[in-house]
């Protein structure tokens, strides 16, 4: 693994190696998000669920993703983890919203409540950057 990875001590303006770093944790979110979905997706093939309990699991998805994610970029950081945490989170939450305008042209697919989704990643991004 390499070693040489700058501490993210300094704003992203000046240090631009600690914004491809954060776009890194978002992209693991991501991926994270995808795991999460193909295992919620094989378990609703397999098994009858009622749609309240794949509510459930996507916003466990949220949370997991966001979650792992700050905690490992907390780890990495060194300073300001929560703020690290909060703003993997947020940024996670805009690129939902954005990517369910574009699909659906509303907002539906985030829930009914959209204040409610923004809490809940931002809230588990910032958990997982203080826990680090």
């Amino acid at each position: 693994m390499n070693r040489n990875i700058p501490k993210m001590h300094m704003p992203m303006q000046k240090n631009p190696a600690a914004a491809i770093i954060f776009m890194l944790f978002l992209m693991l979110a991501y991926l994270i998000t995808t795991v999460g979905l193909m295992i919620l997706a094989f378990l609703l093939f397999k098994f009858p669920m009622e749609e309240s309990a794949v509510s459930v699991g996507i916003i466990v998805i949220y949370i997991a993703s966001t979650f792992l994610s700050s905690f490992i970029c907390g780890k990495k950081c060194k300073s300001r983890k929560f703020i690290w945490g909060l703003a993997i989170g947020s940024a996670y939450f805009i690129v939902l919203l954005l990517l369910s305008l574009v699909v659906n042209e509303s907002v539906v697919a985030l829930g009914t409540n959209v204040a409610t989704s923004l809490l809940i990643c931002a809230g588990s991004g910032m958990l997982g950057g203080m826990l680090a």
